[in-house]
């Protein structure tokens, strides 16, 4: 074993505290760039829901409550639930209406 040094404590010890230190302050360091980034993050505005293309229309009565946009296809979500589905190749035709049971 090594001998101890002028204040008694052993080499092994002092680094283990170095060691215990300098993690510490790491992981404070990567705790306080965490919250930043969120509180960065989750402070800025969401980003605008994409609008409904110019020429697709929906039916009579019916209101937009989601709209995803494919390579081929736009998919609206009504708010009554109904599923339609817009083939963006032909113009923005309809091609299917879906309604969930």
């Amino acid at each position: 074993m090594s001998e101890p040094s002028d204040n008694g404590t052993p080499p092994e010890v002092r680094f283990l505290k170095r060691l215990v230190t300098t993690l510490t302050v790491v992981m404070i360091a990567g705790l306080v760039t965490i919250v930043t980034l969120l509180v960065i993050r989750l402070g800025s505005p969401p980003a605008p829901l994409p609008t409904l293309p110019a020429n697709i229309a929906l039916p009579e009565g019916a209101r937009a409550a989601a709209v995803t946009l494919a390579r081929d296809w736009v998919v609206v979500v009504t708010e009554a639930g109904e599923i339609l589905l817009y083939d963006r190749a032909a113009g923005g035709a309809p091609a299917q209406r879906l309604t969930p049971d």
